[in-house]
């Protein structure tokens, strides 16, 4: 009779120790003075520096990618998802004025394999590193029966601090702010469910397809890396003319852009106020997608919205390639909070 053991059963602690050992240099690249763990510690330490805030006020988020995992596995590209990880967990704490202090990492999978994991976690190292952002610990879960082999599930922590007096959106929000947006690279980690069924069963295209109207393969137009706005927007944290700031995900831009809107005002959009890239629009024409789904799946090209004093245009466009799509208006109680004319 053969011995049962964990190896023979789906796990393979071997594989978890190596997958380990690969990462730990990377990991290591992302630490500050403030850790004060190495990664395997049961748990991540980091010092609070709390004197350079006169109130801090800690931030967090839990967010994945969602099935643009599936996008990832089908290209067998690795590399760039961590990225789209962090920085969709960065941007979620930045529209409250937050700046990133540490990360954890989710990965569940159904077999491990050490060089898969070697490749996430460098695009996780990667965008930490460029987010200020120190990689403190995570979890690799090998489970057999809850994945299936191939597969992979992928979520991330983020924790990160404001200073009270500096907390989005503010209370200063008024009729004749200006709504200003920052251009997405794609369709970032949001839509994907919708855009599979439209590209790979109605189209029947495949991974490496190539879409005149966009000039790139599927993969390419898919995997582009979720843009984190931290860049752009830091200079302007604490100015009492940046009034709000919203993540274009999931719900698009009525659905998130309503979420900073006080009861009194709407936020009046331009809907012919930028450029919707090639991928939206062949996409809508292809799956004979209403504008109503296009706009409550997808970001249509805008990835972050700040709402801002007028004054501050000209600051603001010093840092990124902005584009007004707007102005706050007074109305009435009954009146949409996001409003496209």
């Amino acid at each position: 009779m053969t011995d049962i053991d964990y190896k023979s059963s789906g796990v393979d602690v071997q594989a978890g120790e190596e997958a380990v050992s690969k990462i730990k240099k990377m990991v290591r690249k992302t630490y500050t003075a403030n850790v004060l763990s190495e990664l395997g510690s049961f748990g991540g330490l980091y010092r609070f520096d709390k004197n350079s805030y006169d109130e801090p006020i800690l931030v967090s988020s839990t967010d994945g990618v969602g099935t643009k995992l599936r996008v990832a596995i089908m290209a067998h590209k690795y590399d760039t998802i961590g990225s789209d990880l962090v920085n969709h967990c960065v941007n979620d704490i930045l529209v409250q004025g937050a700046l990133p202090l540490f990360f954890l990492d989710y990965i569940g999978v159904g077999k491990l394999d050490p060089q898969h994991i070697e490749e996430v976690i460098k695009g996780i190292v990667s965008a930490c590193c460029e987010n200020s952002c120190s990689l403190i610990g995570g979890e690799m879960a090998e489970m057999p029966g809850i994945y299936q082999a191939g597969d992979f599930d992928l979520v991330g922590t983020i924790v990160g601090a404001v200073d009270r007096k500096s907390l989005l959106p503010s209370d200063n929000m008024k009729a004749g702010d200006l709504i200003v947006g920052f251009p997405s690279s794609g369709l970032h980690t949001n839509g994907y469910s919708l855009a599979r069924k439209v590209i790979f069963e109605k189209l029947g295209l495949g991974i490496e397809s190539y879409v005149g109207e966009c000039s790139a393969t599927v993969a390419e137009l898919l995997l582009q890396v979720h843009v984190s706005y931290l860049p752009a927007i830091k200079p302007l944290l604490g100015w009492q003319g940046l009034h709000g700031l919203a993540h274009i995900t999931g719900g698009g831009i009525g659905g998130n852009l309503k979420r900073i809107v006080p009861d009194g005002l709407s936020a009046v959009i331009q809907k012919d106020s930028w450029i919707v890239p090639p991928l939206f629009q062949w996409m809508q024409d292809a799956g004979k997608l209403s504008t109503d789904t296009m706009r409550e799946a997808f970001n249509l090209g805008v990835g972050m919205i700040a709402i801002i004093n007028p004054a501050l245009l000209s600051a603001i466009s010093l840092n990124s390639d902005v584009f007004v799509m707007g102005e706050m208006q007074n109305v009435s109680s009954d009146t949409p909070k996001v409003v496209f004319v």
